[in-house]
């Protein structure tokens, strides 16, 4: 593994433990020339998985595609990279336990919606707004008016929660 501040191919593993995705093994690596400490992912290679476009294209799946569209939509807000990272994982595992060998790009644009909504209200609202590029102001009023409601929903049934 090449050094990335010396560029020294030599070095050596610090600490190896498994990922919190379970199919990714992290290690801390310690440039045998630098003595510069960085982390490494190694990850299981796996047959490529392709999304279908809207227009009928193929194009190889990229978690590095959807990890920019979310930091993108959550510049600014309270997002850290490892809840990025969450996502991205659950997105992939989602769409390599449901589909074969290619999912359609609407399906995976839904699937980063969902989480978003979840995770940031207006991280969702600014991914929605590229990603469903709206026509005119009330496509995203409805938009809103349906988050609304499912935030309402998702805050009352906390209160019944801890009120039992």
């Amino acid at each position: 593994m090449r050094c990335p501040k010396c560029g020294s191919s030599k070095s050596s593993v610090v600490d190896s433990r498994q990922a919190e995705d379970g199919n990714t093994i992290r290690r801390r690596r310690e440039c045998e020339s630098c003595h510069f400490r960085f982390t490494t992912f190694e990850r299981i290679e796996e047959l490529p998985f392709l999304v279908i476009k809207k227009d009928g294209t193929r194009e190889q799946f990229s978690r590095d595609k959807i990890m920019q569209g979310i930091v993108l939509s959550a510049q600014k807000r309270p997002v850290s990279s490892r809840d990025i990272e969450k996502i991205v994982n659950r997105i992939e595992q989602k769409l390599r336990s449901d589909y074969d060998s290619e999912a359609p790009s609407e399906v995976i644009g839904n699937l980063v919606m969902d989480e978003l909504a979840i995770l940031d209200e207006i991280t969702y609202v600014r991914f929605a707004s590229v990603y469903k590029s709206f026509k005119d102001v009330d496509e995203i009023e409805a938009l809103l008016q349906q988050l609304s409601r499912t935030v309402r929903s998702r805050k009352s049934q906390v209160t019944t929660d801890e009120s039992e």
